[in-house]
């Protein structure tokens, strides 16, 4: 018997089979064909929806509840593809059930709510949605193609909704309402672009057209430029998070010292001309100098989110099994939200919520370690897997200064870890092998003793 290695696109897994007299590198590029496509189709138009918000700036959308609609859709798409799927339930990992436990202590937490039974139920039923999304995505994205679909939706919607922002928001201060629902808010504006900016620095880098080069380049300066308008300080420490991050895996590991200076020269052009207002709110934390009523309520909101965070944590000491999802602005009197994410899950849905909440992410982490080990990582992987921990890590940092602990975008971010992940333990069981993969070079010494390597062109 003699070794072929079977060198597969997507994720480079090496494949070992019995074959002709000597050992032969053939890469294979054929797929079975996708199953479940009507499913993966209303996925794709609830991640449209959820992301770019159509209703809330198309006029006459909003009477339509198109949410709804695709996720029921995708839901039925896949239980009339059972059986056909490469996943079941069985094979949902520990995250999923993380996920499951959280939105289970926040329900506990809305009943014996001491402040708003029926309001914490209802906003908890609304959160509760990600488990579908999450569930779905996790069994419906079967290849990498899929999944970098999906990717690609959340960056473009996001990239639209920062020109939409910029063109209809030359009034507004801090582009505050100018789009409505999860957008309406200048902080979670910006938390939504930060992290989507890797996905969109990882599709610049791969694609080889020049044409979708200068694309990217254009919707991240207005990404950027959208960011800095909303003066949000929260925002911009996720952005130096993220932008660390990115720029070790895409700049320094991956080579690339013009994109590190490129990096560089944006943001110095970007924030000396659309950052004044964010400097004023960062220097107004001081409480010195505050020249005009945006100063002063920069510096009151910055003494006020302190005092919020006093209030939460006697909150947690009070009621350990959490007030209900949303409960905290009436408790605390104030109408605002805690600014940190960690917090306001504790307070509101409990320590064990909180617990399960730090375990989901973890398990984020944890999925893209597991990715490496495997090893053979193509080029595109090796970029959305950096874009990834980017963008996690940017989640991490900026959930200690904003109030996003319901957003759905860093669980969207766990859930192609999980995918990801998925997709790789796949090809390797499909090879026979242990999931302990040589590399790509590991692989060609190692077998070039067995009769000698012949490319297949």
């Amino acid at each position: 018997m003699t070794v072929v290695v079977n060198w597969r696109k997507g994720l480079g897994m090496a494949v070992l089979e019995k074959s002709a007299p000597r050992a032969v590198w053939r890469p294979r590029f054929a797929s079975p064909a996708e199953p479940m496509r009507a499913a993966f189709f209303w996925l794709s138009a609830f991640y449209v929806v959820y992301c770019a918000r159509p209703e809330d700036w198309i006029p006459g959308l909003k009477y339509i509840p198109l949410a709804k609609i695709s996720g029921i859709f995708a839901l039925l798409g896949l239980v009339f593809s059972a059986g056909r799927s490469k996943r079941s339930l069985r094979d949902l990992p520990r995250e999923a059930f993380y996920l499951l436990g959280l939105i289970g202590l926040l329900v506990i937490a809305g009943v014996f709510s001491p402040v708003w039974k029926g309001g914490a139920l209802v906003k908890t039923v609304e959160f509760a949605k990600i488990f579908v999304a999450w569930m779905l995505t996790f069994l419906v994205i079967s290849n990498f193609e899929r999944l970098r679909r999906i990717i690609f939706i959340q960056s473009a919607s996001v990239a639209a909704i920062a020109v939409v922002s910029l063109l209809k928001g030359r009034d507004h201060p801090r582009l505050e309402g100018v789009i409505g629902g999860i957008y309406s808010n200048p902080n979670d504006l910006a938390f939504a672009i930060v992290l989507s900016l890797p996905f969109c620095v990882a599709f610049l880098l791969y694609t080889k057209n020049l044409p979708r080069k200068v694309a990217w380049v254009a919707v991240m300066l207005a990404m950027c430029t959208a960011l800095f308008l909303t003066a949000s300080r929260g925002g911009f420490i996720t952005l130096l998070a993220t932008a660390a991050v990115g720029l070790w895996h895409f700049g320094i590991k991956g080579k690339r010292p013009l994109l590190i200076a490129a990096a560089a020269l944006v943001a110095l052009i970007v924030g000396v001309t659309a950052g004044g207002r964010l400097k004023d709110r960062f220097f107004a934390i001081s409480g010195e100098d505050l020249n005009n009523s945006v100063d002063v309520s920069a510096h009151g909101s910055y003494e006020q989110r302190w005092l919020l965070v006093e209030s939460s944590l006697e909150a947690v000491m009070h009621y350990p099994r959490g007030i209900g999802l949303g409960n905290f602005p009436n408790y605390s009197g104030t109408w605002r939200e805690v600014h940190v994410s960690y917090l306001q899950i504790a307070v509101e849905g409990g320590i064990g919520a909180c617990i399960f909440y730090l375990l989901f992410f973890g398990r984020g982490f944890g999925n893209l370690r597991q990715l490496r080990r495997l090893g053979g990582l193509d080029e595109e992987t090796d970029l959305f897997a950096g874009a990834l921990h980017s963008s996690l890590i940017g989640f991490v940092v900026g959930a200690l200064f904003a109030p996003e602990a319901y957003q759905f975008f860093p669980y969207f971010a766990v859930a192609y870890t999980s995918v990801l992940l998925a997709i790789a333990k796949e090809r390797v069981q499909e090879a026979g092998v242990s999931e302990d993969v040589p590399s790509h070079s590991q692989w060609k010494r190692r077998y070039a003793k067995a009769g000698g390597w012949t490319p297949v062109r």
